[in-house]
């Protein structure tokens, strides 16, 4: 494992990958378009995933008897039942999502990675978190991570309001969250500009659609000032692209 630190304490975490098998231990039907399926097996018996926004392989065979792969954040991951649960969002069509609506306990895949972590210190003063339905599943281990008495703003882009959720389910303890949902994208940017970024340290994190993301950049690091060091904007999808996936 190699770890590097930056000046804001930002830790980069690298892992050698290695392929695992992930059997279907439960499928859980979270909203109209999202479901959780947690995997098991021995070979999680060493698996790690430090950051909240960490990307793991996910290899699927389709009818054809090609090998497809997509990218996922692990949603949990419970080391002492050696479960891992990921979330996927349901789109019209694709391998992930037709493999994700047939799901069923005892089917396998293979999964690879996490290659590496970006582990974001939770004690800033405040936390910014922007996202798209891609991004999500982060957005929420964050805020289910985020100590208690954390202040957090949340800015979510969902199509269909009722995949909205409550955030704050599952958490130990409280913290301040004020969390704005939205529909459309422009909404959502018009917010982001119009939001006062709060006084002392903080830490930006976004991520979602590449076009979007681009835009949730130029607003956060140009228009407000907000210090790249003290940000991570991601693009996790690309429209028009099937398998696009930003360099880590």
């Amino acid at each position: 494992m190699n770890l590097l630190q930056s000046p804001r304490r930002i830790q980069r975490v690298r892992r050698e990958v290695r392929l695992r098998r992930a059997t279907v231990q439960a499928v859980q039907r979270l909203s109209p378009n999202f479901v959780a399926v947690t995997f098991g097996g021995e070979d999680f018996a060493d698996f790690v995933s430090d950051g909240f926004d960490d990307h793991i392989k996910v290899i699927f065979s389709e009818s054809a008897g090609e090998r497809v792969m997509r990218d996922y954040t692990p949603r949990r991951f419970d080391a002492a039942r050696r479960e891992l649960t990921l979330e996927f969002a349901l789109h019209e069509h694709g391998p992930a999502s037709d493999w994700a609506r047939q799901a069923r306990v005892g089917q396998s895949l293979v999964i690879g990675g996490p290659r590496g972590s970006m582990i974001i210190p939770t004690d800033d003063d405040w936390h910014l978190l922007v996202a798209d339905a891609s991004a999500l599943p982060a957005l929420h281990r964050r805020v289910e991570e985020l100590p208690t008495g954390a202040r957090v703003h949340s800015l979510v882009l969902l199509d269909d309001p009722a995949d909205r959720r409550d955030l704050l389910q599952g958490r130990p303890s409280a913290i301040d969250l004020q969390a704005q949902w939205f529909d459309q994208p422009a909404a959502l940017l018009e917010a982001l500009r119009s939001l006062p970024l709060p006084a002392g340290e903080g830490f930006a994190w976004a991520a979602g659609e590449a076009s979007l993301a681009a835009d949730w950049r130029r607003v956060l690091l140009q228009e407000k000032g907000h210090p790249l060091e003290a940000s991570k904007i991601a693009s996790y999808w690309k429209r028009g692209a099937a398998d696009f996936h930003e360099p880590r």
